[in-house]
């Protein structure tokens, strides 16, 4: 008789090599390599084109905290999106452990073929019923970006945009993103 895996714990996360990202999801490890160049630029150039008018307030309303793969602590699940973002009436501070036990307010995944089915299958009904009120998916190949809203627990798109579109899209609809910036020429 074969024992049952045990669930994964925060201390396997603490073990990976440093070239792994780690998440653990419904009691299991998922760990995928650092993002290629693609990727990278596109969550780079994102975090650049909001984080200056939210996170800074230049050119923008301001009122957010815009991060790279934060560590999030909701409920059992540990989960790292490529970027997210809390408005700062929520989280007037950042927390002082290096993780996240507040949901964001949105957040974004830049697929890619080792990750496009952990992030829609497995981690967007989470990020739904943690109370997410906004994620956008990314995917640096076909240079498309979805935009999603949270109704009751529930996805609903709200629009896709691609190719060099400019485009004003909740819940940073105040300032236009180009998404030419995010790919790779």
């Amino acid at each position: 008789m074969t024992a049952a895996p045990r669930p994964a714990r925060y201390e396997d996360l603490l073990d990976l090599p440093e070239n792994m990202v780690g998440e653990i999801i419904a009691g299991q490890m998922h760990t995928q390599p650092r993002p290629a160049p693609a990727h990278a630029l596109a969550t780079s150039n994102l975090g650049v084109e909001l984080g200056q008018p939210f996170g800074r307030g230049r050119g923008g309303p301001g009122g957010w905290w815009i991060l790279d793969e934060p560590e999030l602590h909701l409920n059992a699940d540990i989960l790292v999106p490529d970027l997210a973002g809390w408005r700062r009436e929520r989280m007037p501070v950042l927390p002082k452990t290096a993780w996240f036990e507040m949901a964001p307010d949105w957040v974004c995944e830049v697929l890619s073929p080792a990750t496009a089915r952990t992030d829609r299958i497995l981690k967007l009904p989470r990020y739904a019923a943690a109370g997410i009120a906004h994620c956008w998916l990314i995917d640096p190949e076909v240079r498309t970006l979805e935009a999603f809203a949270n109704q009751d627990g529930h996805w609903l798109l709200l629009g896709t945009w691609g190719g060099d579109d400019e485009a004003s899209i909740d819940p940073f609809a105040a300032v236009p993103l180009s998404l030419a910036g995010l790919w790779v020429d």
